[in-house]
Parts: C-alpha cells; sequence; structure tokens
C-alpha cells in the first residue's frame, strides 16, 4: 500500500512570521487538511541549545516521533529531527517527514505505529525525486526489541503501573473527548518510544494501534496527542491539573503512588518479569478490554508473584468462570494461590479463594481442591477471619483433611477451653464449625462454650455473625440444642435485649423443646403492634404464646411483663390489673412486685389508683418492700386513709365513706412523721399525700381539732398543698353555690393569725386570691346568705369583720383589716 507522504522544513531567510514551509505534498492529500497538519509538523529545540552544536550534540538532540489523529478520522505519523543550519550561521533548523493514512487504515503488515521508530526510510532532506515509503518494509529498532524492553521495563519498575493505569484510562475515556493526558518526563526521546513500545505490549490491540503520542514537545499543555514525552527542564509547564505527569527518568525521580489498579499492577509485574508474551495469552481468554482477571490468572500460572489484591482478582474471575481454565491451569493457580510463604494475604483474598473453592468443589477433582480447602480453613483459626465462607466437611475426607485436622486440632480444643480469654461471639462460632468439619470432638467443651455464648448473643450490638450463627445451629443439633435451652433460661433477665436479638437473628424454634421465654420474646413485637396502646390485651396474649401457666412457671410472667412494658414502666392502673392477674406469690416468685411498686411511686399525683395500687402492695409484700419504698407506699396508703375519711368534696358533690382507719386525731404529725422514711420522696407521692389531706381538711366535717394542728404545722409542703387544693374547681365551685361552706372557708382562713408566717401568707393569698373573687359573683342575697353563716358560725363582730373584709379592696389595707378581724377569736 503506497502512502501521501509530505515533508516541512524550517522556514527559510525573509520568511518572517513563520515556522516553517511545506516543501513536498503527495497530491492525494486535501488541501483542506493542511491547515490542521502544519501546527503539528514543527519543532522547538531544546532550551539552552549550543550556537554551533557538534554532530554529537545535534544528534543527542530529541526526535519529534508522533501519532495524531486528525478531525476527518485520519492519522498522521511524523518525525521531526534537527538540523544544523547551512553554511555554518548557527541557526538550528529541522526537517519533518510525515505519513498520512486514512481513516480506518493500518500500517503495512499490521505493525504498530512505534514500530516506525527510527526506520531507516525516514529522510532528513526533501528528497528531490521519488519520495521513499518509511512504512514499506519491517523494520525493528533494536531499543524495542523483547530484550531491550524488558531491561526498560525493569528500569522503570517504579512507575510502571501508575503510568499503565493513566494509559488505561486515557483509552477507556477517549471517547469522551476530556481525556487529560499523560506526560511522561525522560531525558531522551528515545525513552519516552520506549514507553510507547512497552504500552503497544500491554494495551489490547485496538487500544494500542489507537494510542496517539509525541516522543518530544516543548509546548506539553498545547500537544493533542494522548501521551506527550517531556524534558527534566521543561516539567514546570505541567502544573495543569488537566495533565498526568510522571517523573521517571531524572535523577532522584519519585516513584509514582500506588494505582490501585489491579490490571496496571499485574501488567507491571509481567513486564518486570520479561514475559510480555502473557499478553497475549492471556487475550486467550477472551476476557473485557483491560480486564485484570485474564491478566492475573495468566501470570499466577506463569510463575509470577503477584500482589493481594491482584491474586484476589484471579480467583474470583476464575470463580466467575470456572470452565474457562483447563485443568492444568486450575491447578496452577490453586498452587500460585495456596504457596507458602506468602505473607500478605488480606480478607478480601480469603474471601475470593472461599468463592473459587465454591465454584471448583465438585468439577474439579478433589487433589485440586484440597489445598484451598485447607488454607481456609487454616485461615478460619490462624487468621480470625470470621467472614470467610468455609468448605464441605466431605472436603477433608481424604488424607489431606486429617493432616490438617491434626494440625490444627490442639489449637481449636485450646482456644474454646480459654474461659479466661478475650470473647469474641463470630470468632466462637466460626471455631465450632471449623471443629465440625475437621471431626475435632469438642464435646466436654460444649457446656463452658454455651455458658459464654448465651448471654454474649443478647447484649451484642452487632449481629453481623448472625448468618453464621445460624449455619452452626442447623450443621450442629446438640449445640443447637443447648444453646436454645441456654438463652430460653436468661431471657427473663433481659427479654427486650432477646426480642432484638430475635428480630435480627431468626433462631430456629423447631423440635419439641418447649421455650416459653423465647418463644414470646419472638412473638412479642407483633402482638404489641396489634393492641396498640392496650397492653392488657397485650399481656394477656404474650402469657399465652408462652404455652405455660405463670402459676407453674412464674418466671413467664417476668418476661412477659419486660416485654410488655420494655419502652416505659406500667401504670399505677394497669399495674394494679397485673396484681389482679396473677397472685402475690407470682409476682414475688417472678421479681415482678419490684415493677408494680415503680408504677405506684411513678403515678402523677392526680392518679387515683396510685393509693389504693399502694395498700394492696403493703398488704402483699410485706417482707419484700423496705427501706425508703415502704416509707413512700405508707404516704400514698395515707392518701388513700385521707380519701376515704369521706368529707372531701368531689366534683359531682358524691362522698366517699368514712374509713375508721382514718379516723383519729393526729393526721398531719403522722403525714411529717411517714415522710422521713420517704426520703428522698418523689414528689408525686408527697403531692398525693399532702392534697388528699388537704382535702381533707377543706371539708366542714373535718375535725377542727386537726385542722388546728395542720395549721400550725407552718410547714410549707402541707400548707402548699392545702392552696392548691382550695383552687380546685371542686371547691371553686362550692363556694359560689354553698353560703355555709364560703362562710367557713372565710372563718379559717382569717383566723389563726400567729400560726407561722407560711399559714399568714398562705390564708391571705386565699382569701384575696380564691374566696374574694367567689363572693364578688355572688348576688346580694348570696353575700347576705354568707354574711348569716358567718354570723351562725361565729359572732357578731366576726360578721361585721366579713363585711367590712368585703367591701375593702385586696391588697396592704386589705391585708391589716384582716389581722384586726382574726384577734376576734372564735368561739
Amino acid at each position: 500500500m503506497s502512502l501521501a507522504q509530505l515533508h516541512y522544513t524550517s522556514a527559510a531567510p525573509g520568511d518572517e512570521g513563520t515556522v516553517g514551509r511545506f516543501t513536498a505534498v503527495a497530491p492525494h492529500i486535501p488541501t483542506a487538511l493542511l491547515p490542521e497538519i502544519e501546527p503539528l509538523l514543527g519543532y522547538e529545540p531544546p532550551r539552552d541549545v549550543p550556537f554551533l552544536p557538534t554532530d554529537t550534540e545535534l544528534r543527542s538532540m530529541p526526535q519529534a516521533f508522533s501519532f495524531t489523529q486528525l478531525s476527518d478520522g485520519s492519522r498522521l505519523l511524523a518525525r521531526a529531527v534537527p538540523l544544523a543550519a547551512p553554511g555554518g550561521s548557527g541557526d538550528l533548523r529541522f526537517h519533518t517527514h510525515a505519513v498520512l493514512l486514512p481513516a480506518g487504515a493500518r500500517l503495512p503488515g499490521d505493525r504498530l505505529p512505534i514500530a516506525a521508530w527510527r526506520s531507516p526510510r525516514w529522510v532528513s532532506v526533501t528528497p528531490g525525486g521519488a519520495i521513499p515509503d518509511p512504512l514499506t518494509s519491517p523494520h525493528a529498532h533494536p531499543g524495542l526489541e523483547r530484550e531491550a524492553l524488558g531491561d526498560f521495563a525493569v528500569s522503570r519498575g517504579p512507575w510502571l503501573a501508575a503510568v499503565f493505569a493513566d494509559l488505561r484510562r486515557v483509552r477507556v475515556e477517549c471517547a469522551s473527548g476530556a481525556t487529560a493526558p499523560v506526560a511522561l518526563v525522560e531525558r531522551q526521546s528515545e525513552d519516552v518510544a520506549r514507553w510507547i513500545g512497552l504500552a503497544s505490549a500491554v494495551l489490547p490491540p485496538d487500544h494500542a494501534e489507537q494510542l496517539t503520542f509525541t516522543t518530544y514537545s516543548r509546548r506539553p499543555s498545547l500537544a493533542p496527542q494522548q501521551v506527550v514525552g517531556v524534558l527534566p527542564e521543561d516539567a514546570h509547564l505541567l502544573d495543569a491539573a488537566e495533565i498526568r505527569v510522571h517523573v521517571c527518568g531524572v535523577p532522584n525521580g519519585r516513584p509514582s503512588p500506588a494505582s490501585g489498579d489491579a490490571w496496571a499492577e499485574t501488567a507491571a509485574r509481567v513486564w518486570r518479569s520479561r514475559a510480555p508474551e502473557l499478553f497475549h495469552r492471556a487475550r486467550a481468554l477472551h476476557g473485557e478490554p483491560f480486564a485484570a482477571g485474564p491478566l492475573a490468572v495468566t501470570a499466577l500460572c506463569a510463575g509470577i508473584t503477584l500482589g493481594p489484591d491482584e491474586r484476589s482478582t484471579a480467583a474470583d474471575w476464575a470463580a466467575e468462570r470456572p470452565y474457562a481454565l483447563d485443568e492444568e491451569q486450575t491447578r496452577k493457580l490453586v498452587d500460585a494461590l495456596t504457596a507458602p510463604g506468602l505473607d500478605d494475604r488480606t480478607g478480601g483474598e480469603f474471601d475470593a479463594v472461599g468463592r473459587l473453592f465454591g465454584a471448583l468443589d465438585g468439577r474439579s477433582p478433589a487433589t485440586t481442591t484440597a489445598p484451598l480447602a485447607a488454607m481456609l480453613v487454616t485461615e478460619a483459626v490462624r487468621g480470625g477471619n470470621g467472614s470467610l465462607v468455609l468448605p464441605d466437611r466431605s472436603a477433608f475426607a481424604g488424607p489431606g483433611g486429617k493432616a490438617v485436622s491434626d494440625a490444627l486440632a490442639p489449637e481449636i480444643l485450646a482456644e474454646l477451653g480459654g474461659a479466661g480469654t478475650a470473647f469474641d461471639i463470630a470468632r466462637t462460632v466460626q471455631l465450632l464449625r471449623v471443629a465440625r468439619l475437621l471431626g475435632v470432638d469438642c464435646a466436654e467443651l460444649l457446656p463452658s462454650v454455651v455458658e459464654r455464648v448465651a448471654p454474649a448473643l443478647p447484649a451484642a450490638s452487632d449481629f453481623s455473625w448472625g448468618p453464621a450463627l445460624l449455619e452452626l445451629l442447623d450443621e450442629q443439633f446438640d449445640v443447637r440444642t443447648a444453646l436454645l435451652v441456654a438463652l430460653d433460661r436468661i431471657a427473663p433477665d433481659d427479654p427486650a435485649a432477646m426480642e432484638r436479638l430475635l428480630g435480627r437473628v431468626p433462631l430456629p424454634f423447631t423440635g419439641t423443646q418447649s421455650l416459653p421465654h423465647l418463644r414470646m420474646c419472638a412473638e412479642s413485637r407483633a402482638i404489641r403492634a396489634s393492641c396498640g396502646d392496650d397492653r392488657s390485651a397485650a399481656l394477656g396474649r404474650v402469657l399465652r404464646t408462652a404455652g405455660i401457666s405463670p402459676f407453674a412457671e412464674p418466671l413467664v410472667l417476668r418476661s412477659a411483663v419486660g416485654l410488655v412494658w420494655a419502652d416505659r414502666g406500667p401504670t399505677a392502673g394497669e399495674a394494679r390489673m397485673l396484681l389482679e392477674a396473677a397472685t402475690s406469690d407470682a409476682h414475688r416468685s417472678a421479681g415482678t412486685w419490684s415493677h408494680l411498686v415503680g408504677a405506684a411511686l411513678g403515678a402523677a399525683a392526680g392518679d387515683a389508683d396510685a393509693a389504693d395500687l399502694a395498700h394492696d402492695l403493703l398488704r402483699g409484700f410485706p417482707h419484700q418492700i423496705l427501706g425508703r419504698e415502704r416509707g413512700a407506699l405508707l404516704l400514698l396508703d395515707f392518701a388513700r386513709a385521707m380519701r376515704g375519711a369521706g368529707a372531701a368534696p368531689e366534683a359531682d358533690g358524691a362522698r366517699v365513706p368514712p374509713d375508721e382507719a382514718a379516723a383519729g386525731e393526729g393526721w398531719a404529725a403522722r403525714l411529717l412523721a411517714l415522710r422521713p422514711a420517704a426520703e428522698p420522696v418523689e414528689p408525686g407521692v408527697l403531692e398525693h399525700a399532702s392534697g388528699a389531706l388537704a382535702r381533707r381538711l377543706l371539708a366542714p366535717e373535718r375535725p377542727e381539732e386537726e385542722l388546728y394542728a395542720f395549721v400550725h404545722t407552718d410547714d410549707p409542703d402541707l400548707l402548699a398543698a392545702y392552696d392548691g387544693a382550695a383552687r380546685e374547681e371542686p371547691v371553686l365551685a362550692r363556694l359560689r353555690s354553698d353560703p355555709a361552706f364560703a362562710a367557713d372557708c372565710y372563718l379559717t382562713w382569717s383566723a389563726h393569725p400567729h400560726a407561722g408566717a407560711h399559714w399568714t401568707r398562705t390564708s391571705g393569698a386565699l382569701l384575696d386570691e380564691v374566696l374574694r373573687p367567689a363572693v364578688r359573683e355572688l348576688s346580694a342575697a348570696g353575700v347576705q346568705a354568707v354574711e348569716e353563716a358567718v354570723g351562725r358560725a361565729g359572732s357578731s363582730g366576726r360578721t361585721e369583720a366579713f363585711r367590712s373584709w368585703n367591701r375593702r379592696p385586696a391588697g396592704p389595707l386589705g391585708r391589716i383589716g384582716r389581722r384586726l378581724a382574726g384577734k376576734v377569736r372564735r368561739p
């Protein structure tokens, strides 16, 4: 094939403003293409070129050998060389000889463009006659022969993988048109050509044939090629972020960082091993272009040492294509992966080997897969890799399996029996599974191992070991039986944690084991969701799930309570239901009485069930409830007695029948005597007891001596409760409707001026803020009725004092009058 050629030479003297000129152009090169071609043909000499270079200096100058893609799809292969100026003028000149390849055309003999480097048919002058074709005859420059390239690859070992990774990126991304070029900083343009020679062997053929390059450029940021050779003195021009720079051929040049590209790393190792024929052999495995797997497999089969990532890639590729390799290749791959002395294996590599074993098991002879199985279980025991997919038991049936068992059994037994060692769930599960695979007898150790595993499972925060545990329980019936029994035994201690465990790891409840606590934990979440806020119904359904009565097995009551009220304690009403649903003996045995006590002490002051619950708890658990909690419950029971005394007004005017147990004197003194034993007392408990007493003393039927003793305690907590009770709506409503009650309140709140400062402030506030607004809402007849009631209960002086108080506004003057009125003692 005759290719179109052209020649371009330095500008002649007098050609101002031009770099050069075409001296010969083949007639079938389109004229419209010449403006695009011309900038690619110029040559700019290096810095500090001697004024009159010698022939040796001239020959040492870089040659610009380039291969460039043009806009119409054609490609330009060109060589530009420096020349001495004629006549010794000192002006350095150049000559460029180029060949144009039509779009889609290849070089003669399907050679790659770099093969034409240093062809003897490149000329440095424009020929006067026929233009010789530099590509018509094959030519291999000594620098591109296998041995020379191998030497060069070894010398550039620290940069190989990073450069290959960038070349792969360039070729993969070239379709987008936004590819960042690769700059190779070398002292000699010949070394850049050798880089292209290395790349031509590494890259897939189509990509190698289309890789554009120039061995030298003084303007690398403007070069249109994908690979650009740059001299060290021009490296400062490569600061642009869009250029990938590799400083290779200079003294103290820093190696490129790790590429993280398995294909590039493998290709680099192949070249450093001087085995470029493996690239062609790897392509026979029909992988995708730039696929690392086929190349890594080929390299390992050829005995080339690879890193852990590349070995993992090879194992994964072979696992996905178990029929791609013949028996000999498979055996060589397995030997390479399991070779002794490799100390850099990673968890990812072992996982890949496990996948390879799974793919080959049953397809390849046992003699081939046995080393993989041995490697996996050895890593499981000695390396602590808990994520490995273990082989089947059949993999260790032969003599090789016994050898592995004999080697690992002492280590397995020692670790499983080491109660003082750090405990890890995944590690223990893995060791138990390996012990079964190798036929190691662990029966004597099983009880102690289960006792360590069982409490650790619900306490775990990470359940990544779940799948392995389920496989263990499926494989080993004795372990499953013992572990489930142990878990059921400890479930009542923290049923919520057990519920969380079963929600993440669905343990198998098959067989004849009853396991009442585990069954409740497994079903409780769904039961609570279906019952909503009706926790009483949820408790009944959870207990039925156990399949056993709490009277027969009280601990199911503890589990049920812990599950139904896992997020919060029961209310006082729910606690009363719990107490009625099971006897105090059952709660005592189950230990759930503490939940009931907590419900009573944590109840709000307005919870009517709290006092009744306290009364029942004191009767049902006299020897269990002690200390501060007993004192607090006695305060609530005191409130129940006050409520039962019958004088406190209810919202509907009804009264509660009296309770003789609350009759008698000394109510306030009894409350104050109970309070120290309950310290630090819950605010709700104290408010409950103080409020009950206050409401009892607000009733007209209260014993006067009790009211007198209460007022004269001058206790701020008791008086605050009295103030709060007096402001409740039932009292306010009665003040507006019952003149006798309003008169009684007036007489009480205006009396006892010497009871103490707290009473003085409280009574004054009640007169001004409670009674006065209520009286002023009354009609004239209503006020008259109150006056008359004051007179009947007191004296004429008290009646006049009430009239004066009612006329007088609240404030300092009102308070003075109130003190004066208070000096008129009630008969």
